[in-house]
């Protein structure tokens, strides 16, 4: 009876595995119940952290196509299923290892490519998703705005430049022409 529960574990953790974007995968060695609680609540909605076992959790990720983590795979092992911003979740799990060193990120996998802890630990220093965009929207909205500029400073130069002229010749100042007529009569 044992084989069909784990081939259902395994079908269900596979499913998880197809489902992320990302999942990084830590020892929990240590940690109490407690604070196991308050490292899924710190990961919100973005991921689900389960515990696993091992040999059930390989054969599950090598046939979501995952074989990169077989490594990692040794001790008391959780996984990170992240299916929201793979950013945030990092910057969650590094957190919190922070406050509780029992706490160990092994690696993990973004998109099918393999990562060591100290990729996830640079994933982590990123800004996240939200605030990169509203970068870039800046940056773009800020080019137009700044050739709008330009634009507008070569008409309103020109007007202040025919205008200057034009007080200059109103006052007899130099610009005035010399009448042309006359000096050619005078030879």
């Amino acid at each position: 009876m044992a084989r069909p529960d784990k081939a259902t574990d395994v079908a269900e953790i596979t499913d998880r595995f197809r489902a992320s974007n990302a999942a990084v995968l830590t020892e929990y060695r240590g940690l109490t119940v407690k604070q196991m609680k308050n490292l899924r609540r710190s990961l919100g909605d973005n991921a689900q952290y389960a515990v696993v076992k091992n040999t059930l959790t390989k054969i599950a990720a090598n046939e979501a196509g995952i074989s990169a983590l077989d490594d990692l795979f040794a001790g008391p092992t959780a996984v990170a299923f992240v299916t929201g911003d793979p950013v945030e979740s990092a910057k969650a799990l590094r957190d919190f290892a922070k406050e509780n060193p029992a706490l160990i990120i092994k690696g993990g996998v973004l998109d099918g490519k393999a990562l060591t802890a100290d990729e996830i630990k640079k994933l982590a220093d990123l800004e996240s998703r939200e605030v990169l965009l509203a970068k870039l929207a800046g940056a773009m909205k800020a080019k137009p705005s700044q050739a709008a500029a330009v634009f507008q400073a070569l008409p309103s130069k020109l007007v202040r430049t025919v205008d200057a002229l034009r007080d200059k010749v109103e006052q007899g100042g130099a610009g005035t022409p010399a009448p042309a007529a006359e000096d050619a009569a005078a030879e």
